[in-house]
């Protein structure tokens, strides 16, 4: 491979539910690697079961690294992830070591590996508040047709009903005067930061993959979930990102007297198969990809070979 003094890099990733957190201890443990996690909820402390987060005992002895660290307050990007995900695999490199990066936001992975710099674009506060007065007046459509306007790459990433994005969008493109595409090129260095290989877990049976998915959030449910989702619904004003994710929010109608426990649930388990194929869809796009099959019992085993191949 060209440039040896590079970092060498595995990432795993694939949708919910397809037992990447097993796969990579074991592979973690047979290439003396440690791991890093590219999940964007996984991040905060005390949100340990919605979030699935990998414990003690399953991490089997090997480091963990970007698990549980910060406070649900504290709001989280895929900057922060790049930028502390690279301190992370640097220092692990220096050390002699490989890093293996895991985990399910496809958008944490892509970045990394593209070595995606983002440019830390001040908030403007008066742009912001006169952007929500336009909402409250004009209406969704109105903003969402002027971004259609403005930037189409990025009115097709972003759900008019989702005014947060829909207002940071219309921001961003208001107060750099560029489009998506025209920052996204801008963020790309020459030559991708590291010798990396990318692979990719998942049940190639989607109806037995769906099955996992709900089989899991019934466990999570025996582990706590629902309590761990009335805290995060108390606190929703105060946890701006653990708010918006799956496995929490489904339940907030629940809470409020909206809707019944069980119908939460079927919400909960549908949205996390829609996830799951958003996942795939995500990771079929990208360059590169060596899928592994998570029902092959010689799984590990194969990506543990392909790895002494190639890094």
């Amino acid at each position: 491979m060209a440039g040896l003094d590079k970092p060498r890099v595995i990432l795993l990733g694939g949708p919910t539910a397809c037992g990447k957190t097993a796969l990579s201890v074991q592979m973690a443990r047979q290439l003396g690697a440690e791991i890093i996690s590219a999940d964007s909820m996984q991040v905060y402390k005390g949100l340990t079961v919605g979030t699935a987060q990998v414990t003690p005992e399953e991490m089997g002895g090997v480091v963990h690294h970007l698990v549980n660290f910060l406070d649900p307050e504290v709001p989280y990007s895929a900057a922060d992830f790049v930028e502390q995900a690279d301190a992370c695999i640097r220092d692990i490199h220096a050390r002699g070591k490989l890093a293996l990066v895991v985990g399910g936001t496809g958008l944490y992975l892509s970045s990394l590996l593209d070595g995606r710099r983002y440019s830390l674009t001040p908030e403007d506060d008066g742009l912001r508040q006169s952007l929500c007065a336009r909402l409250e007046a004009e209406g969704e459509q109105a903003l969402y047709e002027e971004l259609c306007q403005r930037d189409p790459q990025a009115a097709e990433a972003v759900h008019p009903h989702n005014h947060k994005r829909l207002i940071r969008a219309l921001e961003l493109s208001i107060s750099t005067g560029q489009t998506l595409a025209q920052r996204n090129a801008a963020s790309l260095p020459q030559e991708k930061p590291y010798n990396s290989l990318l692979f990719c877990l998942s049940d190639p049976d989607r109806a037995r993959l769906y099955e996992r998915i709900d089989r899991r959030v019934d466990v999570m449910l025996s582990r706590g979930l629902l309590e761990e989702a009335r805290r995060v619904w108390e606190n929703r004003d105060h946890y701006p990102t653990a708010a918006q994710a799956i496995g929490y929010k489904e339940y907030f109608p629940f809470f409020a007297g909206q809707a019944t426990l069980e119908d939460c649930t079927a919400q909960l388990k549908q949205a996390s198969r829609r996830y799951a194929k958003r996942q795939l869809t995500w990771f079929r796009h990208m360059d590169g990809v060596v899928w592994l099959d998570a029902c092959d019992p010689a799984v590990c085993r194969l990506a543990v070979e392909r790895v002494r191949q190639e890094l």
